[in-house]
């Protein structure tokens, strides 16, 4: 397939737009826009009172508050995606981990965007705050992980990396234990 003409149409700190013409299998060729997008890293911490840090944060894009896992763009070449969630969770929560496990990684919304992210369980947290971004305002809410399922299905959690997040995290706890009664 021949190299597609592409035209950056937009560029800011983490993203951007282009237009591309796209050879289609039928022979035809179509405009597409798409996103690319930096890597992305989403935490899944938990506390000593087994509890996920969820956090509370106004979204512009969809004029409302939502409640997330911690999550952020990795910011330079040469941050790794588990150097990011360190700082990430520091800077949203407050709080460092001793443990990060990598629970799995992908496309987010592969459609019209390239943005990869990686998704960490973080375990043994401990007081380590970093400051936040400018622009986050950030409320951190302790929510059990029956509370956390619930709130996926009756809608007070609307957030899909959230939830995918949260249900990759129960299967792992639940895997972790169902080993442990052996």
């Amino acid at each position: 397939m021949a190299h597609p003409k592409k035209k950056l149409m937009y560029r800011c700190k983490i993203f951007d737009v282009w237009e591309e013409e796209v050879s289609l299998p039928d022979g035809k060729t179509t405009k597409q826009n798409r996103i690319d997008h930096k890597p992305t890293v989403a935490i899944i911490a938990v506390n000593n009172k087994k509890e996920l840090l969820l956090i509370k944060q106004y979204r512009s894009a969809v004029s409302k508050d939502l409640l997330e896992i911690p999550a952020g763009t990795i910011d330079r070449d040469s941050e790794t995606p588990l150097h990011c969630a360190k700082r990430e969770l520091a800077e949203e929560t407050g709080f460092q981990a001793k443990k990060f496990i990598k629970l799995f990684e992908g496309y987010l919304l592969p459609g019209y965007c390239n943005e990869y992210m990686f998704f960490f369980l973080a375990q043994g947290l401990f007081p380590a705050p970093l400051p936040p971004d400018e622009d986050e305002f950030i409320e951190v809410v302790p929510t059990g992980f029956a509370r956390a399922r619930k709130m996926i299905r009756n809608g007070k959690i609307i957030d899909a990396k959230t939830a995918l997040g949260i249900i990759l995290a129960v299967n792992y706890v639940h895997k972790d234990s169902a080993a442990e009664r052996r």
